[in-house]
């Protein structure tokens, strides 16, 4: 096998894992709940993301891309989207970035339905759908190295160097994250074992006390009832 083919096969299963495509049909509604496809990011990380919208009359899809945080930051949001659409953010911080679609029926098919059976309502809800083709890529799968290699002019070799090289510090930021989650979780069982062993040292006195309070107390008593000297 040559070196090309050994630099591609290993990239084939470098990158494979982090491939995220998915198809699926996307009912409409006249109050569509989003559908919400949610991947995990690194901050700074590109993300692209294809969808292809297969017809459907009277019903437009709408797209938006957001996090996770409790804020729901909307990166990016596109209404009526048709055919392929490509989408490109930069996420901003550490968590998952959800690619989430809505299907609204339109106000004319809402009419028409109305003057329709329940029956003939139901198959026709039932028939009613867009297929969607979601392609998303994150990190090193996001950068079009071909365009790189054509811009600069760069030889088969280079452009799988190249690629390699992107994985490899994808490799390390990873590391790092995880670097960061092993301190921060260690930092949390150390902050929580001290705060158990204050709540044990606590509990103790509290005990030591009351049982003191009581021998007092029922000396005290005894001692008024003339039962002890």
């Amino acid at each position: 096998m040559t070196s090309r083919g050994t630099l591609s096969l290993l990239l084939f299963v470098l990158l494979a894992p982090f491939v995220a495509a998915i198809k699926f049909t996307l009912p409409p509604s006249r109050i569509p709940a989003p559908k919400c496809i949610w991947n995990a990011v690194h901050t700074h990380a590109l993300v692209i993301v294809t969808a292809n919208v297969g017809p459907g009359p009277n019903q437009r899809v709408d797209i938006e891309i957001i996090d996770s945080t409790p804020q729901r930051n909307v990166y990016l949001s596109k209404r009526d989207i048709k055919g392929e659409t490509r989408l490109a953010v930069t996420a901003h911080v550490e968590g998952e970035v959800g690619v989430c679609l809505k299907n609204w029926l339109s106000p004319e098919r809402l009419w028409m339905l109305r003057l329709l059976t329940v029956d003939v309502k139901a198959s026709l809800a039932q028939n009613m759908s867009r297929t969607i083709d979601l392609d998303i890529d994150i990190g090193v799968d996001a950068v079009d190295y071909n365009a790189i290699a054509n811009q600069e002019s760069l030889s088969g070799l280079e452009t799988e160097m190249r690629k390699l090289e992107g994985v490899v510090k994808e490799i390390e930021d990873e590391l790092e994250y995880l670097k960061k989650r092993e301190e921060r979780f260690a930092n949390t069982n150390l902050s929580t074992n001290q705060r158990v062993q204050n709540f044990a040292w606590f509990t103790l006195f509290s005990l030591i006390g009351l049982g003191v309070w009581q021998i007092f107390h029922l000396r005290a008593y005894f001692k008024r009832k003339y039962l002890i000297d």
